[in-house]
């Protein structure tokens, strides 16, 4: 057994990873950049090691430095976790060379499955079902536009090398095509140093549904069943499940022994995921569900299955590592149960689920989910890396009883002054059609608009609040975290502004008080405000109604679309700024003239530097 092992990763995926090596007795040793150096990966594991500046590419994304420090420490064995380097042949490789055990599969079976269009070509000559496509080299636009137009719209351009949403692009006529073809081919050449992309036919109501696989170096492989990862936004998962809602016996049974023929087609060795897209027109049937991709190292959405098998996953990463056979074979397997998962991310659906960084100044998570975090109270989301809290995550003995449990967990989080979707992650737990099983992957698109605004605020909230507010002076103002229980008739009014500056005229219950608060937060539903009285001479509004469009957090501007002097219509596009490894495209609040220009393709910015002012103008 591996006695010592560097984390070659972060936040909440290293932090899973030192929990189980601890529980074997292995020694961990964490990396950090300079941005990571109190993260709470660092305290928990044995040693710690920094290995560069807080961007990833100058820290976490140099191989070498993480094999110089797993030497310099002693370390056997590394393991990558997800993202990063781990699905890096060649940094497997290099670990491999340097006399230490790599955690994950052979670098020949990342290579082979690596590519989208390679990984296609394989399956198919291996039998495995594909969709339709093309997968060639020819990149030419117009030969790709042809292409297109063969294969019939919708169309999915894809980067070969991509994942994550990344890189990839829904087309609906070939009047958008060289537009979204040029965008799709700059976020892969910025995400992964590859341009290249396929085509695929678009399934018009698919379903994601990926397969847990796990091979060791005695030649077995098995299966773990199936998660259902359907619910995504901008091809980013948000809610996964397993099992898959409406899988008969027979269809998870064919299903997955076309996972485990694609695993032994590259010899595969340790946790991978064989994904599938069904058309679920018709309901989850074999004959229309085709092989996707393979991501060759552990998920994040691993939680859910190790929550229906009893398997730690992560252990079974460092046995097959250590050259031990899987712990259980194929017929002791079982399905217990089903478990959800759902990804707490530090963003802002009301802005366009805008990233949102910050100190995490209150956190509290709920004791009935199993939380994976990388986080605690008094850190901070920082704007170099995946802006993810935290995964929270049911188990329950049907679909039901996980689903409920994970709706009162998400009530029971409460995180701020940061802002996050959780509220928009309950509003999406208690849609009918997800309640009845009835997802694909366009759900969260057709429904957008009733998930992401906060509802009005209770009067029991807004009374609390008021009350305590306006309580007698004291010895100086503090700040208040309050629950809503009021049973006496109101004898008091007040004025109380939000942190988005609504204004409530509020009736309100007096009561003692020791100490004058100076602000309250309230937790009600996944949504978080903080109450203050209202400053007469505040104005209220926002840097939007006067035209100054701001940057919302540090990044590069990839694109400027508009000059001094131009007009625009409200919801045009301005400016696209790369941050957090995602684009996001700032448009007109309103149709006016551009009367200042601060952007300039390239530049780096600040957050709140002012990029364009519109002045409104008669269209």
């Amino acid at each position: 057994m591996i006695q010592s092992l560097l984390i070659a990763n972060r936040g909440e995926i290293a932090c899973r990873i030192i929990r189980t090596a601890r529980d074997m007795g292995i020694r961990t040793i964490a990396v950090y950049s300079d941005a990571d150096a109190h993260a709470l990966h660092v305290r928990e594991a044995d040693a710690a090691v920094h290995i560069g500046p807080s961007a990833a590419r100058e820290s976490y994304l140099v191989g070498a430095k993480i094999i110089a420090a797993a030497k310099a420490t002693g370390a056997e064995a590394i393991h990558p976790g997800y993202g990063f380097l781990s699905e890096n042949a060649e940094f497997a490789q290099a670990v491999m060379d340097a006399g230490l055990i790599w955690v994950g599969p052979r670098p020949d079976s990342i290579t082979a499955m690596g590519l989208k269009d390679a990984a296609k070509k394989l399956m198919a000559e291996a039998g495995v079902p594909v969709t339709p496509g093309y997968m060639g080299d020819n990149q030419d636009p117009n030969f790709l536009s042809q292409r297109a137009a063969e294969i019939g719209y919708p169309v999915l351009i894809k980067a070969v090398a991509g994942g994550g949403g990344k890189g990839m692009r829904k087309v609906d006529s070939a009047g958008d095509f060289a537009d979204a073809l040029a965008s799709c081919q700059r976020e892969a050449s910025a995400s992964f140093g590859n341009a290249h992309v396929l085509i695929e036919k678009y399934i018009q109501r698919p379903r994601h549904i990926e397969v847990q696989v796990f091979g060791d170096t005695h030649g077995n492989i098995v299966h773990l069943f199936e998660r259902d990862c359907s619910l995504q936004r901008r091809h980013q998962k948000v809610i996964e499940e397993a099992p898959a809602p409406g899988m008969d016996e027979a269809t998870r049974a064919q299903l997955c022994a076309v996972a485990v023929k694609a695993a032994k087609a590259v010899d595969y060795v340790g946790a991978g995921t064989i994904e599938f897209i069904a058309d679920a027109s018709e309901g989850l049937r074999a004959d229309r569900i085709w092989f996707m991709e393979m991501n060759t190292r552990l998920q994040v959405e691993h939680p859910v299955t190790e929550e229906i098998t009893g398997v730690d996953l992560v252990e079974w990463q460092l046995r097959v590592a250590s050259g031990e056979p899987l712990p259980l074979q194929q017929d002791a397997l079982r399905i217990n149960g089903w478990a959800m998962e759902a990804r707490l991310y530090a963003e802002n659906p009301a802005t366009g689920f805008l990233p949102s960084i910050g100190p995490l100044d209150h956190l509290s998570f709920p004791e009935e989910l199993r939380v994976d975090t990388g986080v605690e109270q008094g850190g901070e989301v920082s704007p170099y890396y995946d802006p993810m809290v935290a995964k929270l995550i049911s188990w329950g003995e049907t679909r039901d009883a996980a689903m409920d449990r994970l709706r009162d967990g998400i009530d029971d989080t409460e995180v701020w002054p940061v802002k996050t979707n959780a509220g928009f992650l309950g509003r999406l737990l208690d849609l009918e059609a997800f309640g009845l099983g009835d997802i694909d992957t366009g759900l969260i698109a057709r429904e957008v608009d009733n998930l992401v605004h906060p509802s009005a605020p209770e009067a029991q909230e807004l009374a609390e609040a008021a009350a305590l507010l306006c309580a007698s002076p004291g010895d100086g103002p503090v700040s208040a975290i309050v629950g809503f229980r009021l049973n006496a008739p109101p004898r008091a009014e007040a004025r109380l502004l939000d942190d988005a500056g609504n204004l409530y005229v509020v009736a309100f219950d007096e009561i003692e008080a020791d100490e004058p608060t100076a602000d309250v937060l309230a937790f009600a539903d996944g949504f978080a405000r903080r109450y203050v009285l209202d400053d007469p001479r505040g104005s209220g509004h926002s840097a939007a109604s006067d035209g100054a469009i701001l940057s919302p957090m540090p990044g590069r501007i990839i694109a400027v679309d508009v000059a001094v002097g131009d007009t625009v219509s409200k919801g045009q596009k301005l400016v696209t700024l790369e941050a957090m490894k995602m684009e996001h495209s700032l448009t007109a609040p309103f149709d006016g003239m551009v009367a200042e220009l601060n952007a300039e393709t390239g530049a780096q910015v600040q957050v709140e530097a002012l990029l364009v002012r519109i002045e409104a103008v008669e269209m």
